[in-house]
């Protein structure tokens, strides 16, 4: 990855890192913490996730995509900026993938499906209704919740693994400023499958990018936009106005097409927000009022 690449990137993970750690004591008692709960294995390495559950859980599962252009770190899951889950009573659990550039993003998004899955098996033990879990995340942890939203699907009746013939779908989507298409980025025609804006990221998307025709397929199967449907989830969108990576063209086309399939949406449009800004904690009370509105609705099985 190239050092403005990198730049961002750490750009991106401090916006969730350095935010309201000043807090984090107050948290003391809130909830518990559960590290490192496997999920999956692929090529010899495990697949993580933490569990924070409240003192006072109300039922319901948010999953935390931990990713920033598509890498995904420990040392960025920071409970303090969950808090605004925490103390309406989600239990959260915040989602590890393979990262790049070492898996590419379709690999990534089976990370993804098989954390949903995994979660959904084993509700009773978290304590959360397996038909109503939510998904956040931001930047790349925010395009993954909306191929989750998008693309969530029903298991293999006949797996060998019972995790495997559980459903990823999830039945409501709150994130921040995520990529929804890759082929009309920022505007209609603009190519971003690893050229142009996000020409830093190409190890994300994998060798499919140095032809015409393999951009093209590959920023359709990647892009959350190409999936919707009227089955598609509620959706919330916090974006800022100035952002540089990921315009706000991205959430405004998305949600558009989502209102096309009459799917409930809303899009928070923070003026003069770039890629992260600081006080990000505090949106997290609208993600989790979004929420509040369509999983506690049993309409919303």
């Amino acid at each position: 990855m190239k050092p403005r690449a990198v730049l961002a990137l750490v750009l991106t993970l401090s916006a969730f890192l350095g935010a309201a750690r000043q807090t984090e004591a107050q948290n003391a008692g809130k909830f518990t913490r559960v590290e490192d709960i496997i999920y999956g294995r692929k090529h010899g390495m495990a697949l993580t996730m933490d569990l924070l559950r409240p003192s006072e859980p109300n039922g319901l599962g948010v999953i935390f995509v931990v990713s920033g252009g598509w890498f995904s770190a420990k040392r960025a899951i920071n409970p303090a900026f969950l808090n605004g889950f925490i103390e309406r009573g989600y239990t959260v659990f915040a989602v590890l993938h393979g990262s790049q550039p070492k898996f590419q993003i379709a690999e990534i998004e089976k990370d993804l499906h098989r954390a949903v899955r995994y979660i959904r098996r084993h509700a009773g033990k978290f304590g959360v209704d397996p038909d109503r879990l939510g998904i956040s995340g931001a930047s790349a942890g925010g395009h993954l919740s909306l191929m989750i939203g998008t693309r969530g699907a029903p298991g293999s009746a006949d797996a060998k693994d019972p995790v495997d013939r559980e459903s990823s779908a999830v039945q409501a989507v709150a994130c921040f400023f995520p990529p929804t298409d890759f082929l009309n980025y920022g505007k209609a025609g603009e190519d971003a499958v690893g050229v142009g804006i996000l020409a830093d990221y190409n190890a994300a998307f994998g060798p499919m990018i140095r032809t015409t025709q393999g951009r093209k397929l590959l920023g359709r199967a990647i892009s959350p936009i190409s999936f919707v449907t009227e089955k598609t989830p509620p959706v919330l969108i916090v974006h800022g106005d100035a952002d540089p990576l990921v315009p706000i063209q991205q959430a405004e086309s998305f949600l558009k097409k989502c209102e096309e399939k009459s799917v409930p949406t809303m899009l928070i449009r923070r003026e003069g927000k770039a890629h992260g800004w600081p006080g990000m904690e505090k949106e997290m009370t609208a993600l989790a009022a979004w929420f509040d509105q369509h999983l506690k609705d049993p309409k919303s099985k």
